[in-house]
């Protein structure tokens, strides 16, 4: 396998302007294979397909077509909102993700080719104080950090006498650091993520803060939404999105579309040959029976949880690694497990049962705490295909176009009425 992934490939994914899932209707493959073909996991391609990939980037580039729409993908984590993003027929020009082991697997499952002028940074800061330095774009997306804004994480700060939200010199600050981002280039939309608890963190104003800077400050007209994963993974999580357009467009949450009927659950993601170094230890066990058994004494309900096939899990955290307490599943005769990182995956939308698409390059530790940290992808999907018209009729006020990519296979809803 070459390890830079196959250079001809990608650049003419690039030159034609095509996202993941447009070029597999176009190549008649499907999107797994198209990633084989960019990360170089597939020796050879059929010269055919090189021969056609090539006369669609030839016409595009003869007839002055643009490489669809331009976004960067900030604080991106390991790269849940690129990935609908690309689907309908962006180009990431621009990442960044200061923790090591996140680069580690985002660079894994989205490897450039080496003539890419494709920047991935690390703290944004830098970048931010010099926003030209950043490359033009369309679509800002980012899944800012919300540690700060959290209810784990004001809790924790407070008893440790520590400021937090806005307050907060490491992370609070960063919001503002998206704001002169914003500022400077302007893009004609963004796609904010952040945990629920946002806007009710210091009694509503750090939101109303964020929200003054973007719609008044900035004049962007902004819509928000907290959405809950269930729907289309068998995980009750609750973010909340915060989507603006630079120019007044029709675009409404009330028109997200929703999968009708029961949502997934868990034995759907589960799988069915697990190894047994994921069954809770016979110490942690009885550890966690006898804590749950003291709170349920003392009249609360913190401890475990478990769950079986027919159900749908708690929210994944990123301490999961600790002792997997918040989702426990049940084995019948024997003690309960944790989730192994690939069902993780795909309680998150990285990928559905039986694939093994998404590279998990890092230990089982820092893939709990990618995973807990991540978008649910699916959920990210629905509001890429709601914001995408309205995108492709801004850059048509320009004179440009996006590429008609087809919609994601495997995990679009079903048609339904919005929620």
């Amino acid at each position: 396998m070459d390890p830079t992934g196959n250079t001809e490939f990608s650049g003419l994914i690039s030159r034609a302007g095509l996202g993941i899932e447009e070029a597999s209707g176009l190549l008649g493959v499907s999107s797994r294979t198209v990633r084989r073909y960019i990360k170089g996991e597939t020796k050879r391609i059929d010269p055919l397909k090189l021969l056609l990939l090539r006369e669609v980037a030839d016409d595009r580039c003869r007839d002055g077509s643009p490489e669809g729409f331009r976004f960067v993908d900030l604080f991106a984590g390991i790269g849940g909102l690129r990935l609908p993003f690309e689907e309908i027929g962006g180009r990431c020009v621009f990442s960044s993700e200061w923790d090591r082991f996140c680069r580690e697997t985002y660079s894994a499952n989205f490897p450039e080719p080496a003539d890419s002028d494709h920047e991935f940074a690390g703290d944004i800061r830098p970048w931010a104080a010099e926003p030209q330095t950043i490359p033009k774009h369309d679509v800002l997306l980012a899944g800012f950090p919300c540690q700060p804004f959290s209810i784990a994480g004001v809790s924790k700060k407070n008893a440790l006498g520590r400021p937090h939200g806005f307050l907060c010199d490491t992370q609070g600050t960063l919001f503002y650091d998206l704001a002169r981002i914003l500022e400077h280039h302007r893009p004609p939309a963004f796609l904010l993520e952040n945990v629920r608890n946002l806007e009710r963190h210091d009694r509503g104003r750090t939101f109303a803060t964020i929200m003054h800077v973007l719609g008044h400050d900035l004049g962007y007209n902004v819509s928000t939404r907290v959405i809950d994963s269930s729907p289309w993974v068998p995980q009750k999580r609750e973010r909340i999105f915060i989507v603006g357009f630079r120019e007044r467009t029709s675009f409404g949450f009330d028109r997200l579309a929703i999968p009708a009927g029961p949502g997934p659950v868990l034995g759907s993601i589960l799988e069915t040959v697990v190894d047994p170094k994921y069954t809770l230890t016979a110490h942690l066990w009885n550890y966690l029976q006898e804590y749950k058994e003291r709170h349920r004494r003392a009249g609360n309900g913190f401890g475990y949880s478990l769950f079986g096939p027919d159900d749908v899990t708690r929210t994944l955290s990123a301490r999961y690694h600790k002792d997997g307490s918040e989702i426990l599943v049940r084995q019948r005769d024997r003690r309960p497990r944790r989730l192994t990182p690939r069902e993780c995956a795909r309680l998150m939308g990285f990928e559905k049962q039986g694939e093994t698409g998404f590279r998990i390059p890092v230990s089982d530790t820092q893939a709990y705490r990618q995973f807990g940290n991540a978008v649910v992808v699916p959920v990210v999907r629905a509001v890429a295909q709601l914001m995408k018209p309205h995108i492709a009729d801004l850059l048509a006020r320009e004179g440009r176009e996006v590429p008609s990519a087809r919609q994601a296979e495997f995990l679009l809803p079903e048609p339904a009425l919005a929620g």
